[in-house]
């Protein structure tokens, strides 16, 4: 199913929480909304399921406008951040809870409902939790129990707030790859709202970055990270250095004597981003540049430098940095790769 939504407006009180949004979810695509926290990302999601209605603007689902739907006449699959699993339940009830409560007339057999549940309990591979309560699982585990909860009314959309933001770092990667899995497995139109750039980056078809209520870019993980269309994309996406600069003579002058070639650019103010990576450091007695820290776990060292009083970051493989012999409180200097200039 494909969900268009056109000059979406919603406030709350004297907050513009949604700015004329417009958005094409695809059928069959992940689709995540990426944004800060107040960006408007899960009142955009609640819209979807018709747990809140815009102010203006329009919602269309497979062609057909769908903007004054109740939630049960979507055919939608929402899991919430929490789990929201009922907790005198088991297992196996929760995830039958949505259809065992259908009106009588569309209500499968019992026979049909447990086969049902069967198969989704393999699916979320928690066959023998079934008659478990949610108190005595994990909370990975109880976020594939609410997954399977809403599968079970086939959805044609699933819709995820936060899926994975209570859960520690580790199991939120595990279940990221498995979430993966089984959406390239049952194909069914998926958004999902995150703040965690990781998460969005790896897990997505697409990825709408959201801000201040309005949709700042949409595209492929890799085109919003290697494209990023405004100064707020790239300060969000990923760690990067922001340095002030100015334009003059199609030249970007920048702290520490730094300068950066730029064509069609208008003279005047200007921000460059710089990713931490695509920036080189060099031995220097004389550099502008001083090391104030170094923190060398894992195979990236990340190296802290103050430039004329601009505080850079520095990401370089271990072994360039042993090459280097750099060290704290050494002077040196920085060249850069690639710039974006806004």
């Amino acid at each position: 199913m494909s969900i268009v939504l056109n000059g979406i407006t919603k406030r709350f009180g004297n907050f513009l929480a949604l700015d004329t949004v417009d958005l094409e979810v695809r059928a069959g695509e992940l689709l995540a909304l990426l944004g800060p926290s107040g960006s408007g990302k899960t009142t955009l999601l609640r819209i979807m399921a018709g747990l809140e209605f815009p102010d203006a603007g329009t919602l269309r689902m497979d062609g057909e406008d769908a903007t004054d739907r109740k939630p049960r006449d979507r055919q939608v699959g929402f899991v919430f951040q929490h789990y929201a699993l009922f907790r005198h339940m088991t297992v196996f009830d929760n995830i039958a809870f949505g259809l065992k409560v259908r009106p009588r007339g569309e209500r499968p057999s019992a026979t049909a409902i447990r086969a049902k549940v069967e198969q989704l309990l393999s699916l979320v591979q928690l066959e023998q939790f079934a008659g478990r309560y949610p108190t005595q699982l994990s909370g990975g585990q109880r976020q594939r129990v609410a997954l399977a909860r809403a599968l079970a009314i086939e959805p044609k959309v699933l819709l995820l707030d936060e899926p994975f933001g209570a859960l520690d770092a580790k199991v939120r990667k595990d279940l990221r790859r498995w979430l993966r899995g089984l959406h390239d497995e049952i194909h069914v139109t998926s958004v999902f709202v995150t703040h965690d750039q990781e998460e969005a980056l790896e897990l997505a078809d697409r990825v709408a970055v959201m801000g201040h209520g309005r949709i700042e870019q949409i595209g492929t993980p890799t085109e919003v990270y290697d494209r990023p269309a405004s100064a707020f994309v790239f300060d969000f996406l990923g760690n990067a250095n922001k340095l002030e600069g100015v334009v003059e003579d199609g030249v970007a002058r920048l702290p520490g004597n730094l300068s950066v070639a730029v064509r069609g650019r208008k003279p005047g103010r200007a921000l460059a981003f710089i990713r931490p990576d695509d920036i080189t450091l060099a031995h220097a007695p004389d550099g502008p540049a001083r090391i104030t820290a170094i923190h060398a776990i894992g195979p990236t060292a990340r190296i802290d430098v103050d430039l004329d009083g601009t505080a850079l970051e520095v990401a370089l493989p271990r072994t360039g940095l042993e090459t280097l012999a750099l060290r704290t409180g050494d002077r040196c200097r920085v060249s850069l790769g690639q710039v974006h200039l806004f």
